[in-house]
């Protein structure tokens, strides 16, 4: 029976989409490799996750040295174009412009969260919130796991504390212990008294 055609949009689910991306890197890297000793060829891979880290592979060599034969090659292929220098406070003012226009998505987008939905968003603005979420949920667990972690460590510290003050506790008790049964021991002692010519003596 025929494979019906899978369609490919985003992975709503983060769980099924971090274990599908996990999946199809491992894939990507055996295949690039396979290509490498099948065919002879100098492969560079990167890849970055949806969290920012980065997964590479160099078949041959380094990353470093293909990048460097990568960036020869264009070099010689195509003519250099002296590109205008663009002007600081342009740039600045670009920026600048890209930051509010930023803001300005995030305070509707939050509008967009609170109430409910009941104003409209565009679709790319949509994506940067969705985006902002991501990183931010992101963030928030990290900060929670490095809570967590330090209150672990401070119940550790404690629990050494407290077994340190038992273990104190528990040899004094022995020693008092050792030393009223000495002292017991001492008064219990019976002196036989002997009467002799009409007085008392111990022995």
């Amino acid at each position: 029976m025929a494979r019906g055609k899978v369609q490919l949009k985003r992975i709503e689910n983060p769980v099924h989409r971090q274990v599908t991306f996990c999946k199809r890197r491992a894939g990507l890297l055996k295949k690039a490799k396979e290509l490498s000793v099948l065919c002879d060829a100098e492969i560079g891979l990167f890849i970055f996750s949806a969290h920012g880290k980065l997964y590479e592979l160099a078949t041959k060599g380094t990353m470093q040295g293909l990048i460097e034969r990568y960036m020869k090659f264009t070099r010689g292929a195509q003519p250099e174009a002296a590109a205008p220098e663009a002007h600081p406070l342009l740039v600045a003012k670009e920026e600048t412009n890209a930051l509010k226009q930023e803001i300005q998505t995030l305070q509707k987008g939050i509008s967009y969260l609170f109430e409910g939905g009941n104003k409209t968003m565009a679709i790319d603005e949509l994506q940067l919130l969705e985006k902002n979420l991501e990183t931010w949920i992101y963030h928030i667990r990290s900060m929670k796991m490095n809570i967590m972690l330090q209150e672990i460590q401070a119940l550790k510290d404690k629990e050494g504390t407290l077994k340190a003050a038992n273990k104190y506790l528990h040899d004094k008790i022995v020693e008092n212990t050792a030393i009223s049964n000495f002292a017991e021991f001492a008064t219990d002692t019976s002196y036989p008294l002997i009467v002799q010519d009409g007085g008392f003596q111990l022995y």
